[in-house]
């Protein structure tokens, strides 16, 4: 056990008073604490705060979208968390003991969880119109729950966490002086110890060296080389005509389609996951595989922004989550510490960048001014699987994996780049389905 800063301490305090526990999510986000701010405020807003979705329906959703990638970790939580919020015992046997209308989420739940990109304006219609109809706010409620618990699952994932089960001996409960109850003392907890990890050291599971060897089909791509080429590409920056960078982009997409997924698919659902599942057999496909379809073409983000677009719509219809929304985001794509490995004093902007359009370019978005000539000068192939993977296929995602990648940076750095893929995957699934609401909306 460590000292921790204050700050971070309170940040842990605070996730334990949200949900009764310092859970392993919040443990491991712990390593940056400026994004563990954000996301505490905003996954305690959209699970607690002011909204159109009673807090039952809240949860039950999350335990849907955590299911799409039998995610056992959140989906155990999250029953948890709704029992507490008095939610009926018989919706916990699956989707035939629920409301038909949350039922009727389940398509948007699955298209959004792995072809996004197949959204359209019936499914929205589907949900507004009829018996069991939902308001366009509740509509907008539900997705943002979506996209969170499917990138979360993402995360834990791709950081190990999914058997790191609260009730397991291994957990990391909240003690405190005050909690044994005597004839004197009422039962009350004060946010005083809680035993944690220092956010500065690795944790012990992952001090060690890894043994697993880089692929014997591409050479590991060290710190030095990556250092040198990100300064060679920012003394280069050739301009580029606007149908090279759009070939480019489709270049990657088509390399995309030939890495597969790391890992093995897993055999079957388990019960207590496929209960919450419809149409398991329904999964990520390559987006450059997507067919012929003359209506579904590359996602343009000059067209359809966040910034421009999805922000302003979802405060519009949901109570200015679209402030913490952002918030989130740009914290995830900016933070640094100027480091890698044991370098400093490290511009690993382009880096990060090189990951975060990466990820939306497996769902079919381009960013127009970006040069994707990039992402192949800057992420190894071992890489790129294993952010296929943990975007994608997150359930395959083992720590045989993990050890294969980065083997040169410090965990917490490791941690980043899956805080990454949790922000940018939830990004997109939020610009497919904002840009759906608006055309429905004017359409």
């Amino acid at each position: 056990m460590g000292q921790i800063p204050q700050n971070t301490h309170t940040l842990f305090v605070d996730a334990f008073l949200q949900n009764n526990r310092l859970d392993h999510v919040s443990q491991v986000m712990g390593y940056h604490k400026t994004y563990l701010d954000h996301f505490l405020k905003t996954q305690n807003f959209i699970l607690r705060g002011d909204g159109p979705l009673p807090y039952d329906y809240r949860h039950y959703i999350a335990i849907m979208a955590a299911g799409r990638h039998q995610c056992s970790y959140l989906i155990t939580l999250q029953k948890q968390e709704f029992l507490l919020q008095r939610g009926d015992p018989n919706w916990l046997k699956g989707l035939e003991h629920i409301p038909a209308k949350l039922r009727n989420l389940n398509d948007i739940n699955k298209i959004l969880a792995h072809r996004p990109w197949l959204l359209n304006k019936s499914h929205i219609e589907k949900l507004t119109k009829g018996k069991d109809s939902w308001s366009l706010a509740e509509v907008v409620h539900a997705i943002v729950i979506l996209a969170h618990f499917h990138s979360l699952s993402s995360f834990v994932f791709s950081c190990g966490l999914n058997q790191e089960l609260d009730q397991l001996a291994s957990g990391y409960q909240y003690h405190s002086d005050t909690t044994v109850t005597t004839k004197t003392n009422s039962n009350k907890t004060k946010p005083k110890d809680i035993p944690i990890v220092d956010p500065s050291a690795e944790p012990p599971e992952w001090k060690t060296t890894s043994t697993t060897p880089p692929s014997p089909t591409e050479p590991e791509v060290g710190i030095s080389t990556l250092m040198q080429r990100m300064k060679t590409l920012s003394e280069q920056q050739p301009e580029c005509k606007p149908e090279e960078l759009a070939k480019r982009f489709e270049s990657i997409e088509s390399q995309s389609a030939e890495i597969g997924a790391v890992g093995t698919q897993p055999e079957s659902t388990p019960a207590d996951i496929s209960c919450y599942v419809e149409d398991a057999g329904f999964m990520y496909i390559d987006f450059a595989k997507r067919g012929d379809s003359q209506d579904i073409t590359t996602f343009r983000v000059q067209d359809y922004s966040w910034d421009d677009h999805g922000y302003s719509l979802v405060n519009r219809l949901y109570n200015d989550v679209g402030n913490l929304l952002d918030d989130k985001f740009r914290t995830a794509y900016n933070l640094t510490y100027y480091t890698m490995g044991s370098r400093t004093d490290v511009d690993t902007t382009r880096f990060r960048r090189a990951i975060w359009y990466y990820i939306q370019c497996l769902f079919g978005i381009r960013h127009d001014d970006y040069d994707y000539g990039e992402i192949n000068a800057l992420l190894e192939r071992a890489l790129k699987a294993f952010i296929k993977s943990a975007t994608c296929y997150p359930d395959r995602v083992t720590k045989k994996e993990y050890d294969r990648v980065l083997r040169e940076f410090h965990y917490s750095e490791k941690v980043h780049v899956n805080l990454m893929v949790l922000e940018s995957r939830m990004q997109a699934e939020l610009l497919y389905a904002l840009r759906t609401v608006n055309r429905y909306m004017t359409n």
